[in-house]
């Protein structure tokens, strides 16, 4: 049931009392770290336990029972008991044996102890809570990542289950691991679900009466909403841009623009957007683009002044590319030899001198080798790439070659993403560590043949998810980043989603209908048409996606997009509990909605029922009412609110889980 926080937000809302950051302290459902990590595990952490323990304790070795191969492992001690205790150095027997000068206790028994330095390091390390890098271990890989694509046999679809494939998979995964089906959704929360996942937006009341209708049979008429949202080009492009922007560092401000360091792609990418380009000619477009209007992802950023070598635009050509497209982390490998899975210095410096149009010097953690680096191919078993051949041409051979019928990694990666952005957790998880296993490979194999067959239609794949009884099905509530390893995680169903930064502005703006006329977006200026607005239409409202960002959309999650960003934040952290409480922008935002539903003088009853419906995608419960009436301020429920009354209630509903959550 919604229960609203408190009887008024104006005595919190707009003022320093006690009672508003007590209120801010509740709203952080996880709270996230303000300052960043002092220790990278990769780059510090790792070397040292590789030159001083991994001998002893790495691999098939581990004296005295304890292991270091993994996180997991180490947590669990050895012999002696707990030997790494996280967030706490001081008790830790690890840092206690480092430290140690007594011949029979130190580690390591032989050879150069650990530098001052290198404790401290690793003192740091724990305390912060011994973060590992997700997927590595030190132990032999044990799963080989497959290249070319595959497609599985179905299991057989029995009476009574669902015929859908991905539920065939996934009723054979649920019997393998002994999991219940969780329970289906009313028609309503699939409305809600469907068409935020498919157009960032909150469901109309006339779409919420006709996927409710009893006299159209349930699936027939959720296939109808899907598809009217799918075929809605303004309404998909508006939303999907932002997943892409994200991904191909796309913005329309910030660094790089003012002396002409950094392109947009914002009129490609809408267009290609709502014209359902299909994928693989969306990739080739971006790696060797036949106009200036795509190819500012490959250019990267030129940053001013002096920058380390592994951010030369040539590598990040060779790091983007290799992220986006395949999910290969080549950021390690572009200072030295990776740390955390075998892409090497070679390989990263390979693929940067596709794209580079001068000699390029391999530099080993920004020091030069004296070697050159030539243009090459990271999985040479799908073809190579001319190294003499001019830079277009070379551009054209590697977009030749990711998109290689052969190439399964770059349709696995895309649909993983995906299924990721709808289900709230990858089938490989994290979606930009592709080498881990899949918790179900059929399941990634089918969507990425099916992909394959169906043309590189990502509307198609999107469509195959959201139909399925899995998607429809309720979800769990827990973090986005499990405790589990990716090796013991049980797929049990969909999570529930936050509502992103822009998904959050666009419902306050629909529900409010307060959104604005003008929109940001599109590199084109005056006389010339700005292609976005031509795709859009006259009259339609602008879109968060499609605005520059704000104090409150970067508190809420959204990047600067000068690096690529696959997944943005999944808790609630102190600083946005903060600007939902009391900052300007959030409080503008309610005081413009309040104004603006005010003008339509419904009454108090009116007004409660149509914005329950719309926000929440139900009516309200009688004691919901009753408190909203007490929100309001009215004699009786005919009477009309004024706006300070209608701000109070904008305020609890946007505040509650149940708005801000995709369940």
């Amino acid at each position: 049931m919604f229960k609203l926080p408190f009887p008024s937000h104006r005595s919190l809302h707009f003022g320093t009392g006690p009672a508003r950051w007590l209120f801010a302290c509740l709203l952080v459902c996880s709270q996230a770290d303000v300052q960043a990590d002092a220790v990278d595990f990769a780059h510090d952490v790792v070397p040292i336990l590789r030159q001083h323990c991994a001998e002893c304790h790495t691999k098939d070795a581990s004296l005295g029972a304890f292991s270091m191969n993994n996180r997991e492992a180490m947590l669990r001690g050895g012999e002696s008991g707990e030997v790494l205790i996280a967030g706490d150095a001081a008790n830790s027997r690890l840092i206690e044996l480092v430290r140690s000068t007594d011949e029979g206790d130190q580690m390591p028994p032989e050879g150069p102890r650990l530098t001052a330095d290198e404790i401290a390091i690793l003192t740091s390390w724990v305390n912060e809570g011994a973060k590992w890098e997700a997927g590595f271990s030190f132990a032999p890989a044990a799963y080989v990542v497959p290249l070319r694509p595959r497609t599985p046999e179905l299991p057989p679809a029995k009476p009574g289950e669902s015929p859908n494939p991905l539920d065939r998979i996934v009723n054979a995964y649920f019997k393998s691991h002994q999991t219940q089906w969780p329970a289906e959704i009313d028609d309503a929360t699939f409305a809600r679900r469907v068409t935020l996942d498919l157009t960032g937006l909150l469901p109309t009341a006339e779409q919420l009466q006709q996927v409710s209708d009893p006299s159209v049979p349930q699936q027939e008429r959720r296939d109808a909403l899907i598809d009217s949202l799918l075929n809605d080009r303004v309404a998909y492009a508006d939303h999907w841009i932002s997943f892409w922007n994200d991904l191909l560092r796309n913005d329309y401000s910030g660094t790089g623009f003012i002396d002409g360091g950094r392109l947009q792609i914002t009129d490609w990418l809408y267009d290609a957007l709502a014209s359902n380009l299909p994928y693989d000619q969306f990739v080739r477009q971006l790696i060797a683009p036949p106009n200036p209007e795509s190819e500012g992802f490959i250019r990267g950023i030129r940053w001013r002044g002096n920058v380390n070598a592994s951010q030369v635009r040539e590598i990040q050509f060779s790091q983007n590319v290799s992220q986006v497209f395949l999910g290969i982390n080549m950021k390690c490998a572009s200072c030295h030899d990776s740390f955390i899975d075998e892409w090497t210095l070679e390989q990263a410096y390979g693929l940067a001198a596709v794209y580079s149009e001068r000699p390029l010097e391999i530099h080993r953690c920004d020091k030069p080798t004296g070697k050159q680096a030539a243009a090459a191919w990271i999985f040479p078993e799908l073809g190579s790439i001319d190294p003499a051949a001019a830079q277009p041409e070379r551009l054209k051979q590697l977009a030749d070659l990711v998109v290689h019928p052969d190439n399964g990694r770059v349709t696995r990666t895309i649909v993983n993403r995906l299924w990721h952005r709808l289900m709230g957790r990858g089938i490989v998880h994290p979606v930009d560590a592709m080498s881990s296993p899949p918790f179900d490979a059929d399941l990634l194999d089918y969507l990425a043949s099916d992909l394959a067959a169906n043309d590189y239609d990502l509307k198609q794949t999107l469509r195959q998810i959201v139909r399925s009884r899995i998607y429809q099905s309720q979800t769990l509530v827990e973090s986005h980043e499990p405790s589990a390893a990716p090796a013991d995680f049980v797929f049990q169903g969909p999570t529930a989603k936050r509502l992103t930064a822009e998904q959050f502005i666009d419902a306050i703006w629909q529900t409010t209908q307060t959104a604005p006329a003008a929109i940001a977006a599109g590199g084109k200026k005056a006389p010339t048409p700005n292609p976005i607005a031509q795709q859009r239409g006259t009259g339609t409202a602008a879109r968060a996606a499609l605005l520059n960002s704000d104090l409150l959309m970067r508190a809420l999650g959204r990047p600067s997009r000068e690096q690529v960003v696959t997944t943005r934040p999944a808790d609630l952290s102190t600083l946005q509990a903060i600007d939902l409480t009391n900052g300007s922008e959030m409080s503008n935002l309610l005081k413009g909605g309040a104004q603006s539903l005010a003008k339509q003088e419904a009454s108090a009853e009116t007004l409660i029922d149509s914005f329950f419906l719309a926000c929440l995608s139900r009516q309200p419960t009688a004691a919901e009412k009753k408190l909203a009436l007490d929100l309001l301020e009215v004699a009786g429920p005919a009477d009309v609110p004024g706006p300070t009354g209608i701000e109070d209630l904008l305020w609890a509903v946007y505040m509650h889980p149940e708005f801000q959550l995709i369940r």
